[in-house]
């Protein structure tokens, strides 16, 4: 395989991914802008939501290709589904969380005291909800990659567009 159909492939890859998590992400912005349309809060989001669903796409897609050992190899695949997305999941938390605290290390006095003290701070529920909703998301990629590779690449997608009547 040459290189530039190598790059190819990759771009594809990480395009298909990021739409992926670009469409979960896009309906937590709407989401959250519908909710705070009540109290008269404008939100917009539209480009950390592009920005996260390009990182995660790729982070995604990096760690697909690591192995979790012989010990998660040899249990029920739903094993490899759950330890995936939990370790996923807490990666994107501990991310989130520090970026917050990042944010916020000139009010705090520095980095290390706003680390410290991130978990009292007033944006950590929206932390937490942006977390779960990129939880739910990896859940969902972690099963559909599952599905993609034991059905093959391509049958899911053709099951999906075959009559009802003919699936099964």
């Amino acid at each position: 395989m040459s290189a530039v159909s190598k790059l190819k492939e990759e771009l594809a890859s990480v395009a298909l991914y990021t739409l992926f998590f670009g469409a979960w992400f896009a309906l937590f912005m709407l989401l959250k802008t519908l909710l705070l349309a009540e109290y008269e809060i404008r939100f917009s989001g539209l480009s950390a939501v592009l920005v996260g669903a390009l990182i995660l796409a790729k982070v995604v897609l990096l760690l697909e290709h690591v192995s979790l050992g012989e010990g998660i190899a040899r249990r029920p695949a739903w094993v490899e589904v759950l330890v995936r997305t939990v370790l996923y999941a807490f990666g994107v938390l501990v991310v989130l969380l520090l970026e917050k605290a990042f944010e916020v290390r000139h009010e705090k006095g520095g980095l290390l005291h706003a680390l410290a003290g991130i978990l009292y701070h007033e944006d950590v529920p929206h932390v937490v909800a942006n977390a779960i909703v990129a939880s739910g998301a990896l859940l969902v990629f972690n099963l559909l990659s599952l599905l993609r590779k034991r059905l093959g690449a391509g049958a899911l997608l053709a099951m999906l567009r075959a009559p009802s009547g003919q699936v099964g």
